[in-house]
C-alpha cells in the first residue's frame, strides 16, 4: 500500500512539472525570443565590440544574458515571464555590484521594461530599456534613465546587436 501511494505521489509530481513545462511554450512566454542568440554588441559612441549570449533556460522558461566587454566588465540578466503579473521581469546584476530590476511587456515589436535604482544622494531613478528587433539579424537595445520621473530622459545605453552565426 506504502509503495502505491509514493507512486501515486510520484506521479502527480512528474506530471505537475511537465504541465508547468508546457505552459511555458504559450505566446506570452515566447515574447521575447525575438533576443536568442549569439551577439556581437556595438554602440554608436565607441568601437568597443562587446558580446552578449541569450539563452533559453529551465525548459524555455527563463532567458538567460551573458553579457562581456574586452575590458573585463561582465553581467547577467535571468528574464521570466510571470504569468500572475502577465509582465516580463528582468533582474540584471554585473561584476560592478549593480542591482537593475525591471518589468514590462511587448509595445508593438519592442520589449519594454521599466525599474527604479537609487542614487549616491538616495534620490530614485527611473530605468526604461527598450529592445527593438531592426532586421533579420539584428536588434537595438536602448537604455535611458529619467532623474525627473520620466519628464526628460538621458541615454544611458545605445547598442546595436549583430548575430553571430
Amino acid at each position: 500500500m506504502k509503495s502505491i501511494v509514493l507512486l501515486i505521489t510520484y506521479l502527480l509530481f512528474i506530471s505537475s512539472a511537465h504541465a508547468e513545462a508546457i505552459k511555458c511554450t504559450q505566446t506570452p512566454y515566447r515574447a521575447f525570443d525575438f533576443w536568442l542568440g549569439t551577439w556581437q554588441v556595438t554602440t554608436t559612441n565607441d568601437t568597443i565590440i562587446r558580446h552578449s549570449k541569450i539563452s533559453a533556460i529551465n525548459d524555455g522558461c527563463t532567458i538567460l544574458e551573458e553579457y562581456s566587454t574586452p575590458s573585463g566588465y561582465t553581467g547577467k540578466s535571468l528574464n521570466i515571464y510571470d504569468n500572475t503579473t502577465k509582465k516580463w521581469h528582468q533582474t540584471w546584476t554585473d561584476n560592478g555590484g549593480l542591482l537593475l530590476q525591471l518589468n514590462g511587456n511587448l509595445v508593438g515589436n519592442s520589449m519594454v521594461m521599466t525599474g527604479l535604482t537609487i542614487d549616491e544622494n538616495n534620490k530614485s531613478i527611473v530605468n526604461k530599456i527598450t529592445w527593438s528587433p531592426m532586421y533579420k539579424d539584428s536588434l537595438r537595445q536602448f537604455w535611458q534613465t529619467s532623474r525627473d520621473n520620466g519628464k526628460t530622459w538621458q541615454t544611458a545605453f545605445d547598442g546595436l546587436y549583430t548575430r553571430i552565426p
